[in-house]
């Protein structure tokens, strides 16, 4: 059936790992008997551009746009199993010309990319095609598969000799084949405006009204469930709706649709833009779906991490009859994540587990038996061994907060990306974060913090959040000495301590490259934050692989800064905060929630030596700037005999704001920006002066 609109589905759609969020079904048994359309009929066709659009430099509708979309046009038909994309853009600046790329993701071994057609038409008329067999065109991406997703791929084509004021247009083509189906996802809002677009899809033929459309044919899903619904969620502009025909069509028109949002520190944009997205289910509404597919993810849990005979001797080798359960829970942790994350290396291929006389995971136990597994397996290893020595631990699946953010009206498990473990010791709950490699006992990564899911309980499932972080658990001190001359030249060595998301960040930084990128990465983060003039490298670090310990980078700088006068060296007071500006302070406006992903102290101690014959005459005074209840920043200064320290204390416990609190929160960091303007100012006296 297809659902009225008392029903429609929420969705928010995760696209930053490559994900195609579009189901997969097989076919059974029956020959699927179609009334086929040709698709030469359905595919949109090139348009002969008209004077004004040639003639266009700007769009009044898009001040300041890089490009503007003329056309939009996508179709897709499930029946004949094809769908179909047309874009006309006139590209406006030198920027605009990125759009000349284009690229095409798609589902390796399913889906293929044919009868592309391109062209570039210059501002005095001249048509350039594009030239050559699709495979001729096409340039492969591989995308690196993450946990248990489909392999994603993309494929790019290039239009040619692309000037600014040119219009581009291209058409394509994406078939599959006939055991599948690919309801469509309509992204209605772009990067840059869209004039007009137009869209339109066919549903499988089982949900095709009318007699002539009855099929022996139908649809399943993983568990083997017939498909009986087409469920639909639209977000669309004001007096824009979703229309069916009597022909069982779904067609959407827009225009003048504004560019996708561009905030600073924004949620995922996926949360956000104007979409419309079908997909089919096995469920008949929103009870109905949570109640019968949380009950079967919670069976493929438990069959999955069953404390099987192999696990209970594995755990019995690793913890002691005396161990409290926190330190069974401990040793075990540590156990699992000293197993090789392919999450963070490389998955093992089929021929290389048949060498090795392995198999693909299908129990926690293959996963111990190959020392190796995804984020995903490890998580549920350890589930497997928390309950194998004895103790109540539950599976607690939930969105990653840096791809998207769960939707209860959402009807799929899929938009789940990552499996935390919940321990009850005496009634108290400890969420884990097994999987995430180099993450701290009773620690989780930000992006799993305050995070919609499901979770097992004790003799059901629910939908919970999982907790969100104290500020106090994320802290960076960088302290440092910086020695002056006369002229303003200065030697520096610094010293950063990093405990929580920061030395997360790094180590799993290092898991994925040699000490020396990370180092040059590191330096790229120097370069932002330390004053302009003056060059930064990082010279060592200490605890890298020590998830247990604070990480601490070694740093050392060298170069100029401040001014000099007959009298007087001028300094910026806050050595690390003259290069960034803070957040927010240019924004008067805000549409979009701001999500910081999670509260820290970042706290900065210089200790300034004076050249020979200064003194200081002038330094903040100790300050503090408060945002109630959300923000501290403490500001003081020390001075001593031929030195004077200055700390700068940032304490931040929000991690999310609304909209409507946007101007408290930037009144805020203002008060930072102009307070982050204030120097240091040192006297020289006569016998200075005179060297």
């Amino acid at each position: 059936m297809i659902t009225s609109t008392g029903i429609l589905a929420r969705i928010l759609f995760v696209s930053a790992r490559g994900r195609i969020a579009r189901p997969r079904f097989w076919l059974r048994a029956a020959l699927l008997l179609l009334a086929i359309a040709s698709p030469a009929l359905l595919r949109a066709q090139f348009q002969q551009p008209t004077p004004e659009e040639l003639k266009m430099t700007a769009d009044p509708k898009a001040p300041g746009a890089a490009a503007v979309y003329l056309n939009v046009v996508e179709i897709a038909n499930d029946p004949i199993h094809f769908q179909t994309f047309y874009a006309r853009i006139k590209v406006l600046t030198e920027k605009g010309k990125e759009l000349a790329t284009v690229e095409i993701p798609y589902l390796r071994g399913n889906y293929n990319i044919s009868a592309i057609k391109a062209r570039t038409i210059h501002s005095d008329g001249t048509v350039i095609p594009l030239v050559g067999k699709p495979q001729d065109l096409l340039v492969y991406k591989t995308i690196p598969k993450q946990g248990d997703q489909e392999q994603v791929n993309r494929k790019v084509f290039n239009l040619p000799s692309v000037e600014v004021g040119s219009i581009l247009e291209y058409i394509y083509q994406v078939d599959y084949d006939e055991n599948h189906f690919s309801s469509p996802h309509w992204e209605i809002q772009q990067p840059y405006f869209v004039h007009k677009a137009h869209y339109l899809f066919t549903p499988a033929k089982q949900f095709i009204p009318g007699i002539q459309n009855e099929t022996n044919a139908y649809m399943e899903d993983a568990h083997e469930r017939p498909i009986n619904s087409l469920v639909w969620w639209s977000n669309l502009p004001p007096g824009v709706t979703v229309k069916t025909d009597a022909g069982g069509h779904f067609s959407v028109d827009v225009t003048d649709v504004p560019p996708a949002p561009d905030e600073e520190w924004m949620p995922p944009i996926q949360s956000s833009l104007e979409k419309v997205f079908f997909y089919y289910k096995a469920a008949n509404g929103h009870d109905d779906f949570w109640v019968t597919d949380a009950k079967l993810w919670s069976k493929d849990v438990d069959r999955f991490a069953e404390p099987s005979k192999a696990i209970k001797a594995a755990v019995a080798g690793l913890i002691a009859p005396g161990d409290s359960d926190l330190d069974k829970a401990k040793k075990l942790y540590k156990a699992v994540q000293a197993l090789d994350n392919t999450d963070y290396s490389r998955k093992k291929s089929a021929s290389e587990l048949k060498q090795l006389k392995l198999k693909a995971a299908r129990r926690a136990e293959d996963t111990w038996k190959q020392k190796s597994g995804s984020s995903e397996e490890i998580a549920m290893l350890y589930l497997a061994m928390l309950r194998a020595a004895g103790l109540k631990a539950y599976a607690f699946k939930v969105v990653d907060r840096d791809l998207g953010i769960f939707d209860i009206t959402y009807l799929t498990l899929s938009q789940l990306d990552d499996t935390l473990v919940v321990l009850d010791t005496g009634g108290s709950e400890i969420l884990l974060d097994p999987g995430e490699k180099m993450c701290p006992f009773q620690m989780v990564n930000w992006k799993h913090s305050s995070a919609g899911g499901l979770r097992q309980l004790a003799d059901q499932r629910g939908l919970e959040t999982s907790a969100s972080q104290a500020y106090t658990e994320n802290k960076t001190l960088r302290s440092g000495d910086v020695t002056y001359d006369a002229h303003g030249a200065l030697t520096a060595s610094f010293r950063f301590d990093m405990v929580g998301q920061e030395a997360l960040y790094w180590r799993q930084a290092a898991l994925r490259n040699d000490l020396d990128e990370v180092k040059k990465q590191f330096d790229l983060w120097l370069e932002s934050i330390f004053p302009e003039g003056v060059v930064a490298h990082v010279d060592s670090f200490t605890a890298l692989d020590d998830p247990d310990a604070d990480l601490i980078a070694l740093v050392k700088a060298q170069g100029s800064l401040g001014s000099a006068t007959a009298k007087r060296l001028l300094l910026p007071a806050f050595f690390l905060e003259t290069r960034g500006a803070p957040p927010f302070v240019h924004q008067e406006k805000r549409q979009q929630p701001v999500d910081m992903h999670y509260g820290e102290t970042v706290t900065d101690q210089v200790t300034y030596h004076l050249p020979a014959g200064f003194t200081v005459e002038g330094a903040p005074r100790n300050t503090r700037i408060s945002w109630p209840a959300q923000a501290i920043l403490n500001i003081s200064s020390t001075p001593a005999p031929g030195q004077i320290t200055i700390t700068r204390s940032l304490m931040r416990s929000f991690t999310f704001a609304k909209p409507q609190e946007y101007q408290n929160l930037r009144a805020f960091y203002q008060k930072i920006a102009a307070s982050d303007q204030q120097q240091l100012v040192l006297s020289a006296s006569s016998e200075a002066k005179g060297n």
